[in-house]
């Protein structure tokens, strides 16, 4: 169990400040864990100060995981409380916090979001909005907010902020939103563009004050700042336009924000900006194709040993599932589940490969009942930890000083291992074979694609991971934690070394060597893979390709998206539509 530590909070809030954001820095922070950290009479003058708008790992706690507090003093002057009872009382907003939090006011739990270990559950991509009773609160006079803080692995604490602290049924009642004619918010065209805001008022009370805006590019610079004054009557709509002339092809998050009197709201948006135009260079190694020639020389002395069982407690009528084993590089053995029509004849294949850490079940590759499903575990993952498990964390770390031994030298040929079973099957069709995969699936499937180019019918990966590191790990707290402290902290290699070894399994430099046809899907909201590092590998591919976007998705998503996936490779398997 890793050691424990705590985040606590401490604002100090005057009138003014409770129609303004919290502030922005100067919180108290210490870690440890103690439950008298929440008590309202506890000294924290001791304390260090963080931000509540950057990770703590950005703040001088790299690679640390664990348990924090923030500690937090609120004066909320009685002239309020006639208005605060008449519209609900007040509501805390502390947008995201990484992965799971206990709030407290004056020693009283308001609100919790996540578990903590020993039965963790994250909760890192959740807004936090709780509300505060009246009778806890301390007219004019401090009252503390605490926060206790878990983070399991990757970036930790508060972001995605700043904090609010409003009138609750005010929040509910006004909504911001950005209004782009364009459904997927990515914009081309001229550069020369205005964003548009649209403050929707269902209120009984007239808005006026401050709306502005913030605009930030991917590794969170901000780029513009801009406000306007503005006038909202109750139940009425407006729309504000921001001009932007700073915008290059890319990816950018907005920070809208409206404030009146004692309300205040903050959202989040993303859009982008022709970013098929935004081109990283591949940085492949001089011996980059060699490599590759050798490692898939290497698997095929390498005798695979198939092995298929028919498992029939998971049969049916219309479809077979049968579990495979078969040997893959250094002789690791692999699993794979393997769905076929019981109807005779030569079927298309869609093959799964799988996201980090996660493990592909029969269920997830059932594609139709005049498809064959192949759902691959590669080493390390599911069902194929026998002879390779390094476990999680330390799966991107294994074998990271030898480019020969490194994970996914043998990960990668594990993908080229299950296409050389379908080539061994007769009821498979192996001029229609598709790959498919989401996270680390979505680089499995640039890789499969890459590295059996001549085999592969179409690829359909979805946000996918391993890509343009040296600008991944600037965008994205997780992985570059880990990588962090090994180079950092354990000093096992420099930056240099590492970058070179992590060339070869780029997927921005794979993606040259594809020759099938592309879909790829991504989520404009991802912070794990984010779209900019998508966009690396996919702009590198020089076949027909095409993207769907999703504004408001994050790392997972939409089930949209698989009904879009699955009509564009039922067409590349020449298969008439669903029925």
């Amino acid at each position: 169990m890793k050691k424990a530590t705590i985040l606590l909070l401490l604002i100090s809030l005057s009138f003014l400040a409770i129609s303004q954001n919290l502030p922005r820095d100067g919180w108290k922070f210490k870690t440890g864990d103690d439950p008298s950290w929440s008590d309202p009479s506890f000294n924290d003058s001791e304390w260090g100060s963080i931000s509540p708008l950057k990770f703590w790992e950005q703040q001088g706690f790299p690679a640390y995981d664990g348990i924090a507090w923030y500690r937090v003093k609120i004066v909320i002057p009685s002239s309020y409380k006639k208005l605060a009872k008449k519209n609900g009382g007040f509501l805390l907003n502390l947008g995201k916090i990484d992965d799971s939090d206990f709030t407290y006011f004056n020693g009283e739990l308001i609100g919790k979001s996540g578990e903590f270990p020993p039965a963790s559950v994250t909760a890192c991509n959740d807004e936090r909005s709780y509300p505060i009773n009246l009778k806890l609160i301390k007219w004019d006079e401090p009252n503390v907010l605490a926060i206790r803080v878990w983070d399991g692995t990757g970036n930790g604490g508060i972001y995605a902020g700043p904090p609010t602290f409003t009138i609750k049924e005010l929040f509910g009642q006004i909504s911001l939103s950005l209004s782009l004619k364009q459904e997927d918010h990515i914009i081309k065209g001229s550069p020369n563009i205005s964003l548009p805001v649209t403050i929707e008022n269902s209120s009984k009370m007239a808005l006026k004050g401050p709306l502005s805006i913030a605009v930030y590019n991917d590794v969170g610079e901000e780029l513009d700042t801009k406000t306007q004054e503005v006038s909202i009557n109750q139940k009425q709509k407006a729309v504000f336009l921001f001009p932007q002339s700073r915008i290059t092809p890319g990816f950018y998050k907005i920070m809208v924000r409206m404030e009146s009197g004692l309300f205040a709201k903050q959202e989040t948006f993303r859009f982008g900006y022709e970013p098929e135009k935004r081109i990283v260079a591949p940085d492949c190694q001089s011996d980059f194709v060699a490599f590759w020639n050798q490692a898939k020389a290497d698997l095929s002395k390498v005798d695979p040993q198939y092995k298929i069982t028919k498992i029939d407690s998971l049969c049916t009528s219309k479809r077979n599932i049968y579990l495979v084993e078969m040997h893959s590089l250094e002789n690791a053995r692999i699993h794979a589940w393997y769905t076929v029509p019981t109807a005779p004849g030569k079927y298309p294949v869609i093959m799964q490969v799988q996201g980090y850490s996660s493990t592909i079940i029969p269920s997830y590759v059932n594609y139709g009942d005049d498809i064959i499903g192949l759902g691959l575990n590669i080493r390390g993952h599911g069902n194929s930890k026998d002879d390779v498990n390094p476990g999680f964390p330390g799966y991107l770390l294994y074998n990271l000083d030898n480019r020969d031994k490194y994970i996914y030298r043998g990960a990668y040929m594990d993908c080229v291992r299950a296409v050389d079973f379908l080539f061994t099957r007769p009821e498979v069709d192996t001029t229609r074979i598709a790959v498919e995969g989401a996270s680390q699936g979505g680089a499995l499937t640039f890789a499969t694609a890459a590295l059996n180019n001549t085999r592969i019918k179409a690829c359909a990966p979805q946000v996918p991971f391993l890509s343009d590191f040296p600008h991944y790990f600037k965008v994205a707290g997780w992985p570059a934690n880990e990588f962090t402290n090994y180079v950092e902290v354990e000093k096992k290699q420099s930056w240099e070394q590492v970058y070179r070894t992590l060339s070869y399994f780029d997927i921005k430099n794979l993606a040259t060597m594809i020759n099938a046809p592309m879909l790829m899907g991504i989520g404009l909201c991802d912070e794990v893979c984010p779209p900019v590092i998508n966009f690396a590998a996919y702009n590198n591919v020089k076949t027909e390709k095409s993207y769907k976007a999703y504004p408001f998705a994050g790392h997972g998503l939409p089930d949209e998206h698989y009904q879009v996936k699955m009509k564009w490779l039922r067409e590349q398997l020449s298969l008439p539509p669903a029925q």
